[in-house]
């Protein structure tokens, strides 16, 4: 017998081996938190990392929008008129006078002159989401055609409209509910605030690969 095989033999016989068989894990408990403690939740863990949340109620968003719009001087604003929430808020700078340049995004990022107008012009970038997360203050933005996923990565300034019933208590309860179980979606973003670095000199800074302000409007 060699001395592998000895050490081995001795901690076999000082153990029995059935304290060594995990037993069936319990699933852990999961929050249960009703829709008030969800948007909570939700509110301290965004802006724990610097994302802005904003309550407005569903006829007067766009008036939130474009007041937070002007006190950060912002000059344009990227949205898309052919989903529900860019329509509200084109018929809403149609009927109303303001500084704010309301822009549409193009059928193609290759039309002339666009790209460079998006990275170089552009301040901020309107979209809808499909929920959140309230345990990790998670948006969940789901790209289309009309909302591609550069909007939300480009322009410094990310506006996102979330609707408060549709705020889960976990990524676990989205998935189920979501039926995500049944088949993933090919091109969910999940953002838990604004792109945030601290790879240089452990110096935090925001912005450094995507919009540095992230400004959620719950209704």
């Amino acid at each position: 017998m060699n001395a592998r095989q000895s050490i081995l033999d001795k901690l076999y016989q000082t153990r029995d081996l059935a304290d060594f068989i995990p037993t069936k894990a319990e699933a852990p408990k999961l929050p249960t938190w009703n829709d008030q403690q969800k948007l909570e939740k939700f509110t301290q863990m965004i802006s724990a990392v610097n994302g802005e949340v904003h309550s407005c109620e569903k006829n007067n968003w766009p008036h939130k929008l474009l007041e937070i719009a002007q006190q950060n001087k912002l000059g344009n604003l990227l949205h898309a008129p052919q989903t529900e929430w860019g329509a509200v808020l084109a018929a809403y700078f149609q009927a109303t006078e303001h500084q704010l340049e309301l822009l549409e995004y193009p059928q193609s990022i290759d039309e002339e002159g666009f790209k460079e107008k998006l990275f170089f012009s552009i301040d901020a970038a309107f979209t809808g989401s499909i929920g959140a997360i309230a345990e990790t203050g998670t948006l969940i933005v789901w790209p289309n055609q009309h909302e591609p996923r550069l909007m939300s990565l480009v322009p410094p300034v990310h506006f996102c409209i979330l609707e408060k019933e549709k705020i889960w208590n976990t990524f676990a309860e989205l998935i189920e509910n979501a039926g995500w179980q049944k088949g993933l979606p090919n091109n969910a973003l999940l953002i838990s605030g604004p792109s945030k670095t601290a790879d240089i000199e452990q110096t935090l800074a925001y912005g450094a690969h995507g919009p540095s302000q992230l400004i959620v409007l719950v209704v």
